[in-house]
Order: C-alpha cells, then sequence, then structure tokens
C-alpha cells in the first residue's frame, strides 16, 4: 500500500493563520486606536485653525483650577515614580576555568572508579552506563583532591577548592569592570554542600578586605537553584538601599562530596557533578544603566517541600556503610515537571504575549465546562523569549524541559554544550549558558533570556533578563578556547 503523503498546503495554512491571530491579538489596540486617532485627525483638518482657536478661546480656566490640577498631576506623577521597582542591572559576570591539570576524560574517571570500587564491579558497570548516557564530554574537571586514589576529601583541600574558584571569579570580574572592593554594598555567596566555619561569605570579606559595614549574607543547602535564590536576595536588598552594588557568588566545592560507596542512587552525582563557579555584579546605579549588559525583569520561585516525595527526592544521607552521600530519587523528573507546571503557571502572565493567554485561557475554560479530555494547551514560550538557559543537571532534565517546553535543538543548544564542556556546576551552570550565547555571538540588543533552575527542596526557579546592549563576542571567558569547535554532535550513547 503506498505511503500517505502528508498534506502539507494545509499544514502551511495553519501555520499562517496562527501567525495572523497572533499579530491581530498582541497588536489589538494599534488597531483599535489607529482608526479613532485618524478620524480625530480628519475632524481637526475639516475644523480649520481659525474654528480650532475660537474652541480653545471659548474654554475659561481660572487660576486656583489650574493650580490645583497641576498639583493633581504632580503628585500622582510623584506617587508613581515612588512605587515604582528600581531597575536592577546586571553590569557584568565572570565564569570560572578550571586549568587542563584537573580535567577528568572516562578513561581517567574508569580507571579510578575500578580502583576504588575494586569489591563492587556491578557498581562500576553501573556508572559506566552513566557516563555513557550522561552526555557530558572529556574535558570536565574535577578537584585536585578527586584525583587521589582514594580521594581526600579534607577540610584543607576543601577550603582550597573554594578559595582558588571563587577567587578566580571575582579577580576575573574586578578586571572586567574595574570594580574596586570598597565599592561592593552587598555580598551573596551560595554553596550547597561546604558550609564551614567562618563562611566562604566571610572568607570573600577577609581576602578582599572589604568595608565593616558590608551586608553579607551565605546561603546553603538549597541546591543547583541556589543561584536564582541570590539573585532574588540581592535584587529585594537593591529595592531598599539606593545607590548600591552587589556581589554574588555561585558555586558548588566538590572536594567534600565526593562518594566513596557503592549505593547507585549516591554514585549518580559522581559521574554528572564537576567543578565550576561564578561571580556576578548587580547595580541599581543610574550610571550603571548604559553599559550594564541585561536587566532584570522578573524572578519567580516555587517551592514543593511540603510533598514528603517532593522534599526526599534529593536527599544527603548516610550509607548502609555510614559514607556519606547525595541520594536522587527515581521520581526526580517527575517533580521537576509538576513543579516547573507550577512555575510555568506563576511567569506565564508576567512574559506572554495576548496570544497565548488568550489560548491557554479558552482551552482551561473548554476542559473544565465542557470537556476534561481536550488537551491542555501548552503556551509557546518562543513567542516570549530569544533565548533559554536551562539549568544544566543532566541530559534527562534537558531532553524533559525540550519536550514539555517545545523547543527547538537550538533553544536547548546552550545547556547541551555546557553540559558537554563543563559537566553539572549545580548553581553557576547557567551563567556558562548565557556565556556560550554571547561567545557565539546571538545576545543582540532587546533579547529576553530565560534562565530555568531546579534544586533540592523541591524548588523550581526562574529569572528573566531583557539584554541591555548587543553584546559583541569577547575574547575571553570560560569558552575563549574552544567556541569554534561548538556545537558538536552529542550521541545517545557514548561506548567506552
Amino acid at each position: 500500500m503506498p505511503e500517505t503523503v502528508p498534506n502539507l498546503s494545509n499544514s502551511v495554512k495553519l501555520k499562517y493563520v496562527k501567525l495572523g491571530y497572533q499579530y491581530l491579538v498582541n497588536n489589538f489596540l494599534t488597531f483599535l486606536l489607529v482608526p479613532i486617532m485618524a478620524g480625530v485627525t480628519l475632524q481637526l483638518i475639516k475644523l480649520g485653525p481659525e474654528e480650532i482657536l475660537s474652541i480653545w478661546n471659548s474654554l475659561h480656566f481660572d487660576l486656583i483650577q489650574i493650580l490645583c490640577s497641576s498639583f493633581l498631576i504632580i503628585f500622582i506623577a510623584t506617587v508613581y515614580f515612588m512605587s515604582k521597582p528600581r531597575s536592577i542591572y546586571l553590569v557584568d559576570y565572570s565564569c570560572y576555568k578550571a586549568p587542563v591539570t584537573c580535567r577528568v576524560p572516562f578513561s581517567t574517571f574508569m580507571e579510578h572508579s575500578r580502583l576504588i570500587l575494586k569489591d563492587n564491579p556491578e557498581s562500576v558497570k553501573f556508572q559506566m552506563r552513566i557516563l555513557e548516557r550522561s552526555g557530558l564530554g572529556e574535558e570536565t574537571c574535577l578537584p585536585p583532591a578527586c584525583h587521589y586514589i582514594p580521594p581526600t576529601p579534607t577540610m584543607e583541600s576543601a577550603r582550597n577548592e573554594a578559595e582558588v574558584v571563587i577567587f578566580s571569579a571575582i579577580d576575573n570580574l574586578m578586571k572586567k569592570t574595574g570594580l574596586k572592593p570598597k565599592d561592593i554594598d552587598i555580598l551573596i555567596v551560595n554553596c550547597s554542600l561546604f558550609s564551614p566555619t567562618p563562611s566562604l561569605s566571610a572568607m570573600v570579606v577577609n581576602k578582599y578586605k572589604l568595608r565593616s559595614n558590608i551586608k553579607s549574607y551565605n546561603l546553603s543547602g538549597m541546591g543547583c537553584s541556589a543561584g536564582l535564590i541570590s539573585i532574588d536576595l540581592a535584587r529585594d536588598l537593591l529595592q531598599v538601599l539606593p545607590n548600591s552594588s552587589a556581589l554574588v557568588v555561585s558555586t558548588e566545592i566538590i572536594t567534600p562530596n565526593y562518594y566513596q560507596g557503592s549505593e547507585r542512587a549516591m554514585l549518580l552525582p559522581n559521574c554528572l557533578f564537576r567543578m565550576g563557579g561564578a561571580a556576578i555584579l548587580l547595580s541599581n546605579k543610574r550610571k550603571d544603566s548604559s553599559k550594564a549588559k541585561y536587566r532584570l525583569m522578573h524572578v519567580v520561585r516555587t517551592h514543593k517541600g511540603a510533598d514528603d516525595k517532593a522534599y526526599r527526592c534529593v536527599f544527603e544521607q548516610e550509607d548502609p556503610q555510614g559514607k556519606v552521600g547525595i541520594n536522587l530519587s527515581k521520581d526526580l523528573m517527575v517533580i521537576a515537571g509538576e513543579a516547573l507546571k507550577s512555575n510555568i503557571t506563576t511567569i506565564g502572565p508576567l512574559v506572554l504575549p495576548a496570544s497565548e493567554q488568550l489560548l491557554f485561557l479558552f482551552t482551561l475554560i473548554g476542559r473544565k465546562i465542557f470537556n476534561p479530555k481536550w488537551k491542555a494547551y501548552i503556551p509557546d514560550f518562543k513567542q516570549a523569549f530569544e533565548h533559554f538557559c536551562i539549568h544544566a543537571g543532566g541530559r534527562a532534565v534537558i531532553d524533559e524541559l525540550q519536550k514539555n517546553l517545545q523547543l527547538s535543538d537550538e533553544h536547548v543548544e546552550a545547556s547541551r554544550m555546557t553540559l558537554h564542556r563543563f559537566g553539572n556546576t549545580s548553581s553557576s551552570s547557567l551563567w556558562y549558558e548565557m556565556s556560550y550565547i554571547e561567545a557565539k555571538g546571538r545576545m543582540r540588543k532587546g533579547d529576553r533570556i530565560w534562565q530555568i533552575a531546579f534544586g533540592s527542596g523541591f524548588k523550581c526557579n526562574s529569572a528573566v533578563w531583557k539584554c541591555n546592549r548587543t553584546i559583541k563576542t569577547g575574547t575571553d571567558g570560560p569558552w575563549e578556547d574552544c567556541i569554534d569547535r561548538y556545537p558538536v554532535f552529542i550521541p545517545k550513547i557514548v561506548k567506552l
């Protein structure tokens, strides 16, 4: 029987119908006001200048009316500008790039696994299967302590890793922006699993001799989405502290958290997590508005911790042998999907054009009133954003979001390539993705960027940025020596 050829003309017609609908709804006010303005203009032309002047002269205003009207206008304008939130600018950011001596090719990782888990070959095979399907490349990096056999997760080596990652990112940011330590009013450091005393934020204050009145915060235990929580905290502080600058540092210290047991659910992080960190400079100063790269539009946070399964799906615990690690539940992707759905419900009305909101509303009403089996309408977020930075938590995370949000391969390219080149760098992965888009020369003035991150608890957080100026392809950054060979083809399975 001959194969049925799809009717392409119908699909093309449907495409143009949808485009016409979007154009009509999104520009409804324009279509409404243009005829009105044209009618008023024609009427004024018909009247002529003498009749217009006579109408103006017939209006009588006394001094008290003029003064009261002026006062009312000034009062309303003052209230509006006083209540309007301050604009928050992202001046610049910097990502840490580990030296080649820290690289962990697949062969090295598997050799170490065989030696460390020599009494448990099944766990070695499990790690091999995960690595083959992980989407990671051969250039990801682990800290020096993890290169020893067995690893040496001492407090000293963990502090050394923290100092190298955090100080390198901050030094590079200061070099790029001309930022001086005395100019920093707010400091926020987030690191989920390594929380020493004194804190990492105190370590930064000590290193750069920051002011004694600095507003300093250290966030821990908040998972891979902690970077956007730090951005949200910085935004709130900048709303109440005028003419201020905030330094946000996002990282995850791998040294003390490399699991040396044999529980499969706890071996997963060993295969995915790698070294990384980012330093971000935010400001509410007007003088920074022209040189800033981005303006923060929205931050939306969703917390599903009230549900027991969501709370325990990423859980730090001891295995039967007393070895500490992170247990990743099999329900993780389902829970992440539910958290994303809640987050989308909140962020949708803030960013989606009217055409998408109406379609979503009509579908929702139809399902409630007419037929519950109607397929739920997934809003087209490509109408709201030019770029997507999805947390590079793993190939499954990126695949699931690409499918649910109906994104193209180009939309998730930054996430896939970041996972391939740097691995899962936890809360800092979003900034490696942003840097990838910039390095490719794709970031234009007015472009909107959606950052989406997931974290333990369970949380799904979003940040929306608007590009403040067209960003030229930089000569520095984490991608400087490899951007020309990306994107690369990543097979479903890499045979080891």
